[in-house]
């Protein structure tokens, strides 16, 4: 790409980071401006598809609406969106999710939610030792030992 319009395209560039893959379910928050009223406007429902990246990314959300299944596609760097929440993470395979649009129900077109990753806290902080603490304290053995006191009676 030409120098010129990558410094273009990078001074346009309104959020950094990316808070959403494909699959997951996010609620875009978008103002919509009627006459001199300004309203924000929520749109629900699953990303399908994520193309190009940078200042000129666009993702697509479908959602199924009174049973018709609505796509909406959505610039990722325009000043209409205010806000995209992350619902719920979703686990797939594929890249684009078109094989949604023949599923007009909300139980068939259903994705298995992503399992998140435990944060274990580094050494030196005073949460880990305090929940080393907690962690450490042996809760299993009193119940090994009382039944070690039975066979000796026994």
């Amino acid at each position: 790409m030409n120098a010129v319009i990558k410094k273009i395209e990078d001074a346009q560039i309104i959020r950094k980071t990316v808070p959403f893959h494909v699959g997951d379910t996010v609620k875009v928050s978008i103002r919509i401006k009627e006459g001199e009223k300004e309203r924000i406007q929520a749109y629900e429902g699953v990303v399908t598809a994520i193309q190009n990246s940078g200042a000129r990314m666009r993702f697509t959300v479908r959602k199924i609406s009174y049973g018709v299944g609505v796509e909406k596609t959505f610039m990722y760097q325009s000043p209409m969106i205010k806000e995209v929440k992350t619902i719920r993470s979703g686990k797939v395979r594929r890249a684009k999710l078109f094989y949604l649009r023949g599923k007009l129900n909300k139980k068939d077109a259903r994705i298995q939610e992503k399992k998140k990753a435990l944060l274990v806290p580094t050494e030196g902080t005073a949460e880990t030792a305090q929940t080393a603490a907690v962690v450490e304290a042996p809760v299993a053995e009193p119940k090994v030992e009382a039944k070690s006191e039975k066979k000796e009676k026994v």
